[in-house]
C-alpha cells in the first residue's frame, strides 16, 4: 500500500471513530482538495497545479519596492539595468544589476504609462495626461514628441528604428521617425490604442478599447482586423517567432473596475482629467448570444477640465459573462480561446519555450499555461494586480499594482513556503476534531499545520493565536478554542507537496425558531371531514312539498315542516412557520390555555405538518392562547435536542349570537317607533339592520352614534307605513359574525 493510500485509509477511520464517539449530531468534515478549493486561500512561495497540488514555487524575491501605488511599465537594458515607470507621481526608477535602485526622473505629469528602449540603449518615457514622450540618455532628459493626444498608452520600436505611439482619447497610432517628426500612422476610430507590438514579419499590431479590436497594420492607413473580441479591451499582445499571435483581453461583463485609481483603457489616474466614453448598448435575451457594443456605439465626449469622479464599482454586470480571456491567432488567422475567467482580469503575457505565462489581478497571480491548456498558478505576489511581465536572463520579473513593486521569479525552486486556507464558517460555535492531510514529503522535507479560530468572519485581534505545529497527517487534534470560524496554515519545507486537508468538527446544535403562529377560523361544509378524532355531526335534511293532484300515500300523517340546516361547522386552523438553522427535521406539539386558566393543555404532539385543525365547538366562548413547541429531536440525541416555542396572540372564541330585544311598536305621528336593544356576552356588536316585510336589510345607527360595545340601543322609526299588517325583523351581528334576530308584527 502506498503512503497516500495508507493516509487516506487512516483519515477515513479517524472520521468514523470521531462520529461514533460524538455526544450529539454527527461531525462535519471541511475538506480542501481541488484547484478551485486551494485558489481561495493565500499562497506565499507556493505553486498550485491544475490538478490541485500545492508545492514550493520558483524562488521569489522582491527586487524593488517603490513608494508609488503602481508600476505601469518595466524594461531592461542590454547591460541588465531595469527601468520602472510608476504612477501617480510620474516617476521613473533605475535598478542596476546589483539591485541598487535610484530615482532617474520625475515627470511633470502624474502618470508614466509606457517605456521603450531604442537600439542604442536610450530610454523613452510617455507621460499622461496631456501626453508627451521624453528621451532620457546619460541623465539628460529632452522632449522627443508631443502627439497632441490626451493619453499615451504604449510605445514600440520598429525594425527601422521608428517609434510607434499608441494614444487615447482619439485612438490613433503615430509613427515618429526622429525628434519632433511624427505623423498619424493609423486612426482606429476607437477611443484608445491600448497596446502595441511588432510581429515576426515586422508589421505593427495594435489593440484597442472599447470594442476590443486587434489590428494588424502593414503600412500607413492600411490595416486588417486580426480579431474582433467579445471583450472591450485588448490589453496585451505577444507575437511568436512562428507568426502566431497571442492576445489578452479584459473588461468582460462591461465591468468598469478601477485599477489603482484608474478606469479602463489601461487606466487613467483619478487625479487626471478624463474623457467620458458614452456607450449605448441594446441587449436582447437570447441564449448563447454574446453582448457587446458595436464600433459606432461609443464616441468620445469633450474632456472635462475638472477632476472626474472615478467609478469604484461596476456600472453594469451581466452574470455568466467572462471577465477576461487569452486568445491564440494562428498564421491562417484562425482564433482559439486558450483561457478565460469570470473572476480575474488578465494584464500581461509572455511566451517562452512553448509555454505561455500570464498575470492577473487575483492577488497579483502569475500563471503558466501548457500547450494542452493546463493552467498552473506559478506564484502569488499577494499584491492587488500583477501589471507587467518581463523575461530576463536571471528569471521572470513581475511589476505590481496596489503597491508598486518588482518581483523576480528564479528558475530554481524555493526551499520553503506557506499556505493560509480560506476562513471556514461552521455556521455555529463548533468543537474541533482532528486535522488530517494527504501529500508527499520526501526525506529532508517537512509539512506542518497550525490552526486559529474566532467568532468574527475575518481574523482579527479577537481570534486565538496560531496553534503549535500539527505534525501527524493521520489525525492531529486541533487545540484551537471552540468558535464559529476556523482557519489553518500549512508550512512547507523542502519539496513537500499537499494534495488535500480535512478538518472534522462538531457544530453546536442550534435551537429551532418558531417565527409565527396564526389562528384562522374557517367554515366547513356540512358532511365534510372533521378533524381527526372528532365525531361527525348528523347531517340535516330537507323535505320539499309540492301541490299536485296525486293522491297522498295511505299512511300519510300530514304535511311535514321543512328543516333548514346550518350550512356547515366552524373550525379553527392553527398554523405556524418554523425553521432550524442546522437544517434538522422538526416535530411540533400544540397546546392551548383559556383566560383565567393556569395550565397548558396538550392538543396534539409529534406533528410533522405546520398546521393543526380544531373543531371550534370544542371551546366555549372566551379568550384563548395557543402555544407551538418545535423540537429537533428527530435529528439529535435526546440529551442534545433543542426546543423553541411561540405563543399566539389572544384568540376570542364566540359562538353565541347577540340577544335582540324589541319593544312594542308605538304610533308617533305618521310613523311607528320601535325601541331595540342588542346585547352580546362575549364581543361587541358590529352591525345592526332591519328588514320590513322581507325587503332588503337597512342599516341602523345606535343612539350614541357608534357601534363600539357589547350592548347597544337603537330607535327604529318607520314612516308612512301603508295600512295593514307588517313584519319587522331586526338583526344584530357581533364581532365574531354571529347574528341574533327578533321580530315584531305591526298592525
Amino acid at each position: 500500500m502506498t503512503q497516500r493510500c495508507r493516509l487516506l485509509a487512516a483519515w477515513a477511520c479517524t472520521l468514523l471513530l470521531t462520529a461514533a464517539s460524538a455526544p450529539a449530531s454527527s461531525p462535519t468534515a471541511w475538506e480542501l482538495n481541488s484547484y478551485r478549493d486551494f485558489l481561495a486561500g493565500r499562497l506565499n512561495g507556493l505553486s498550485l497545479t491544475r490538478d490541485g497540488r500545492l508545492m514550493p514555487a520558483p524562488k521569489t524575491e522582491t527586487l524593488f519596492a517603490s513608494d508609488q501605488p503602481i508600476i505601469w511599465s518595466v524594461v531592461q537594458a542590454p547591460d541588465g539595468t531595469l527601468y520602472a515607470a510608476t504612477g501617480h507621481r510620474g516617476r521613473v526608477f533605475r535598478i542596476d544589476p546589483t539591485g541598487k535602485s535610484s530615482l532617474l526622473w520625475t515627470a511633470d505629469q502624474p502618470e508614466v504609462f509606457a517605456l521603450a528602449l531604442d537600439s542604442k540603449g536610450a530610454l523613452y518615457a510617455a507621460t499622461s495626461p496631456d501626453g508627451k514622450i521624453y528621451r532620457i540618455e546619460n541623465g539628460k532628459v529632452t522632449e522627443y514628441f508631443a502627439p497632441g493626444a490626451k493619453y499615451i498608452w504604449a510605445l514600440a520600436f520598429s525594425r527601422d528604428g521608428a517609434l510607434f505611439v499608441g494614444t487615447g482619447d482619439q485612438g490613433r497610432v503615430y509613427r515618429v521617425a526622429s525628434a519632433g517628426k511624427g505623423e498619424i500612422y493609423y486612426d482606429t476610430g476607437q477611443s484608445h490604442v491600448t497596446c502595441l507590438a511588432i510581429d515576426a514579419q515586422g508589421r505593427l499590431l495594435a489593440g484597442s478599447e472599447p470594442n476590443g479590436v486587434l489590428y494588424r497594420i502593414a503600412a500607413k492607413d492600411q490595416a486588417f482586423v486580426l480579431y474582433d473580441s467579445s471583450l472591450p479591451e485588448i490589453r496585451a499582445i505577444v507575437p511568436a517567432p512562428d507568426g502566431t499571435v497571442y492576445a489578452a483581453a479584459l473588461g468582460g461583463a462591461m465591468s468598469r473596475r478601477g485599477l489603482g485609481g484608474v478606469i479602463p483603457g489601461a487606466g487613467v489616474p483619478a487625479s487626471a482629467s478624463v474623457p467620458t466614453t458614452s456607450s449605448t448598448i441594446t441587449v436582447e435575451a437570447q441564449a448563447g448570444v454574446e453582448i457587446k457594443p458595436k464600433p459606432d456605439a461609443a464616441k468620445p465626449a469633450t474632456a472635462q477640465a475638472a477632476t472626474p469622479v472615478v467609478p469604484a464599482a461596476p456600472v453594469l454586470d451581466v452574470s455568466g459573462v467572462e471577465k477576461s480571456a487569452i486568445y491564440r491567432i494562428g498564421t491562417d488567422n484562425s482564433v482559439e480561446s486558450l483561457w478565460s475567467s469570470k473572476e480575474e482580469n488578465v494584464y500581461d503575457l509572455l511566451v517562452a519555450g512553448g509555454q505561455l505565462t500570464f498575470s492577473t489581478d487575483g492577488q497579483g497571480r502569475i500563471y503558466s499555461l501548457t500547450p494542452d491548456r493546463q493552467a498552473t498558478l506559478v506564484a502569488q505576489t499577494n499584491e492587488g494586480e500583477a501589471i507587467r511581465l518581463l523575461a530576463t536572463p536571471n528569471g521572470l520579473v513581475a511589476a505590481t499594482g496596489d503597491l508598486g513593486k518588482l518581483f523576480r521569479l528564479a528558475s530554481q525552486q524555493g526551499s520553503s513556503g506557506n499556505y493560509e486556507s480560506p476562513v471556514h464558517d461552521a455556521a455555529s460555535v463548533a468543537r474541533w476534531g482532528r486535522l488530517t492531510w494527504r501529500g508527499e514529503w520526501p526525506a529532508g522535507s517537512s509539512l506542518a499545520f497550525r490552526t486559529r479560530s474566532g467568532n468574527s468572519s475575518r481574523p482579527d485581534k479577537t481570534w486565538s493565536d496560531w496553534s503549535e505545529p500539527l505534525t501527524d497527517p493521520n489525525g492531529s487534534p486541533v487545540r484551537s478554542p471552540n468558535a464559529r470560524f476556523i482557519q489553518w496554515k500549512a508550512e512547507f519545507g523542502g519539496s513537500a507537496v499537499l494534495d488535500s486537508a480535512t478538518l472534522a468538527y462538531l457544530p453546536q446544535n442550534t435551537p429551532p425558531v418558531v417565527k409565527s403562529v396564526s389562528v384562522i377560523s374557517q367554515l366547513v361544509a356540512a358532511g365534510a371531514a372533521r378533524p381527526a378524532g372528532q365525531a361527525q355531526p348528523s347531517s340535516s335534511y330537507s323535505i320539499t312539498v309540492t301541490d299536485t293532484s296525486d293522491a297522498a300515500a295511505a299512511t300519510s300523517t300530514g304535511t311535514p315542516t321543512q328543516n333548514l340546516g346550518r350550512p356547515g361547522a366552524e373550525q379553527l386552523q392553527i398554523a405556524w412557520q418554523a425553521e432550524d438553522p442546522d437544517g434538522d427535521r422538526l416535530v411540533y406539539s400544540v397546546y392551548f390555555r383559556g383566560e383565567a386558566e393556569r395550565e397548558w393543555k396538550l392538543l396534539k404532539s409529534n406533528l410533522t405538518d405546520n398546521a393543526y385543525t380544531l373543531d371550534a365547538d370544542s371551546l366555549a366562548d372566551g379568550n384563548y392562547w395557543f402555544r407551538v413547541v418545535a423540537s429537533d429531536s428527530p435529528a439529535n440525541p435526546l440529551a442534545s435536542a433543542r426546543e423553541a416555542e411561540l405563543v399566539s396572540s389572544p384568540t376570542r372564541i364566540d359562538h353565541t349570537p347577540p340577544v335582540v330585544a324589541l319593544g312594542a311598536p308605538k304610533r308617533s305621528g305618521s310613523g311607528v317607533e320601535i325601541e331595540v336593544e342588542a346585547a352580546d356576552a362575549t364581543s361587541p356588536v358590529r352591525r345592526a339592520e332591519y328588514s320590513l316585510d322581507a325587503a332588503p336589510w337597512v342599516p341602523m345607527a345606535p343612539l350614541d352614534g357608534i357601534l363600539d360595545s357589547p350592548r347597544e340601543r337603537f330607535l327604529l322609526r318607520l314612516e308612512n307605513l301603508p295600512p295593514g299588517e307588517h313584519l319587522v325583523v331586526v338583526r344584530a351581528i357581533d364581532a365574531a359574525n354571529n347574528a341574533g334576530l327578533a321580530k315584531v308584527v305591526v298592525r
